[in-house]
This record gives structure tokens, sequence and C-alpha cells, in this order.
């Protein structure tokens, strides 16, 4: 969608992103300094695999001071962006023939870097009536003797779904009945949350040494083309996943690292204000999606974005497109209102679009207004 967004925009189409996966924002001042700062320092040279040691002990002092977690340099391990992360710990951990548990709608990432893996996603559909959470009934029934990993995220790409202390700990206390099974808790939205503080599966003692937490600094910091991501694990798959980043990328850019350390150490009032600005944007989106007859949408709790139900249009036309899925959907929003959505087919569920929140007030309200005159026109 943004390669035929950014198509449109080359032959002079005033397209509006609802697609975007980034703050809007830029990059706070403080850091941007410390990245110069790192320059002039000439941190210009091959940086250890893992991560500078003071960058990771800068991680485990985050992770003690907003997560109560205790972890050492040992157990971190800094990648060039939380998907490296994220496929260091997924190689690390399967084997072919292996199963891993995905809940749905989930980050299309996922499922990709099992496949790689030659492992095998075995997808569960959740539902906007439970906000799109798994409950500890429906994970004990799917897991078996091949299943090796279970993969989620809180906040969640695409939902906004965000589970809370006591749901984590039911899903907690399945896996302690399974101790063959990984856990890879995907947080990178765990500073976008408007209901409270961020919970992580982690601080279940009996299933940490199983917890893998995948986070980096996109999108609680706008720090989208730094490309710096981490994992919190266990000493022995964070050996595993250093071993694998030796043969692919090496260590993660030493300028970035540098900034890394600023970003993660000093005050989040940037990132609060960010954030409060993403829950006005929310509010007045789900205003605006209430004024769209056809659609249903859970009130999102963290994230950017919102994720509506879209069904009702299907088997519908303008007399020129006729809507059969969600590409469909998302295709005559980018070519008729001029609006880029992104398809729920791509998450797991063919009946709802992604749309995002990430980008100005002023361009929400004129990709809204694009949106409900191109779906009022289809009979």
């Amino acid at each position: 969608m943004a390669k035929l967004g950014r198509e449109l925009r080359a032959k002079g189409v005033d397209v509006i992103d609802l697609s975007l996966g980034e703050p809007d924002f830029n990059t706070p001042e403080h850091i941007k300094e410390a990245a110069k700062k790192a320059i002039d320092e000439n941190w210009s040279h091959y940086p250890p695999v893992a991560g500078y040691p003071d960058l990771r002990e800068a991680v485990c002092v985050k992770l003690k001071r907003d997560n109560d977690l205790d972890y050492k340099p040992e157990n971190i391990v800094v990648s060039t962006g939380a998907k490296q992360s994220l496929a260091n710990a997924v190689l690390a951990t399967v084997d072919a023939g292996d199963e891993v548990i995905i809940p749905t709608p989930y980050w299309v990432t996922y499922s990709e870097i099992v496949r790689l893996g030659d492992a095998t996603p075995k997808l569960i559909k959740t539902c906007a009536e439970t906000k799109y959470k798994l409950s500890p009934q429906e994970l004990e029934k799917n897991i078996t003797d091949k299943t090796k990993l279970f993969i989620f995220s809180s906040p969640c790409n695409p939902t906004g779904t965000v589970y809370t202390k006591d749901e984590l700990k039911a899903l907690a206390d399945v896996f302690e009945k399974h101790p063959n099974v990984f856990i890879i808790s995907d947080e990178i939205y765990e500073y976008i949350n408007f209901i409270g503080r961020h919970e992580s599966i982690a601080q279940f003692s009996k299933i940490k040494d199983r917890v893998i937490i995948i986070n980096g600094l996109s999108k609680g910091y706008a720090m989208t083309g730094y490309r710096l991501g981490y994992i919190a694990a266990q000493a022995d798959v964070a050996k595993a996943c250093e071993k694998l980043q030796g043969q692919f990328t090496s260590g993660a850019n030493a300028v970035t690292q540098r900034a890394a350390i600023t970003a993660l150490l000093s005050d989040l009032r940037p990132t609060k204000e960010m954030v409060d600005e993403f829950e006005r944007r929310r509010q007045r989106v789900m205003e605006l999606l209430k004024e769209i007859p056809g659609i249903e949408c859970a009130i999102p709790d963290g994230a950017f974005y919102i994720f509506p139900i879209i069904k009702s249009f299907f088997g519908k036309s303008d007399g020129e497109t006729a809507i059969q899925n969600s590409s469909d959907l998302s295709m005559y929003l980018l070519n008729k209102a001029h609006v880029s959505t992104v398809a729920g087919n791509a998450f797991g569920d063919d009946d709802c679009i992604r749309i995002s929140f990430a980008n100005s007030m002023q361009n929400i309200e004129k990709g809204f207004s694009r949106i409900k005159e191109a779906l009022m026109k289809l009979k």
C-alpha cells in the first residue's frame, strides 16, 4: 500500500496516508544531539555484535525502572531494529517440524519468520467481542507436543489490544504446565498505552526464563529510521541470538547505539507528550468512525491503529468496482478516495482493515471525510 501510494503521489495525486506504521513525530532533540556527539567523537568502528556494554546496561536499567524486571547485560542483545530481534529469537528457538502458536490478528512478519525457520505457524483466531484477546482455555487447547514457541504483542499491531496483568497471569499459568514452550513477547508499543502501566508476561518468575522480550526505540522514541531493537532473554537464548546475528549483520549502527543510551536513560517527557497526542487522535478517530454507517470497531487500548470491521461492504459496488474482501476495499479507498489503509487479510482477519492515526489531525479529518464519501457510494 505504501508503494502504491507513492506511485499515485508521483502522478500528482493527493494521497492521505493512514497506513503509516510509524510515529509522525521527529526524534527528540536531546537524542539527536547525542547522535551528533557520537559522530564527532568518532564512534565509527565495528561495535560488539551484541551491542556496546554500556548500552546493554542501559537496557537493563530501563527494564528495571519501567517494568521492575531484573536482567543483566548478558541477557541483552541489541539488533538492527526489533524486526531483526524477532528474527533472531525465532531462528534461535525453532526447528523443522516445530509449531508456533500465533493469535490472530497479528503482525504479518511473525508467521513469515516462522516459515523462514522451517517451522509451522499455527494461527488461532480471536474476535472483537473479546477485544482480540486469547483466552487461557484456547491457548491450552492448541498446545501440542509439537509446540515450541508462542508469539504475541501487547499493545498489539493491528488491533491496539492491551493485556492486563490478570490476563497475562492466566496465560502464564498455562505456560507453566508446558515447560518446552518459549514465549516471545513483542512489547515494541509499550509506551503507547492508553489504559495505564504496561504489563509484561516476563514478570511471572515461573516462566521468565522462557520469555523473550522484543522491544526497541522506533515507536516510543520516534526513532524508526535509527533502526535499534533489542531482546531480553535467558543467557543461553541471548548467546544463540548473538551467534546468528554475527553471521547476518554483526553489530547495530554504532552512532545509533550511542544515541540509544541517551534515549533509554533520559526523561520520558517527549514520549509522554507524543502519547498524549495519540490519545487525542484516537478519541477523534472513534468519533469520526461512528459517523460512517456499516462499520464496527473496538476502541484500541494501545498502539496507534484502529482495526474496524468492514465486512458489511462485501458484495457491494459503486457501479465500477465490486468489493469482495478487505483487499478490494483497501484498493477502492486508495484509488477512489485517495486514502491508503492496509487490508486486514495481511494480519489474519479479512473482515477488517487497519487504519493508522499516526498522522496529523488535519490529515485524519480529511482522510475520514474521503473514506465516508467513498463508502456511501457502495450499494
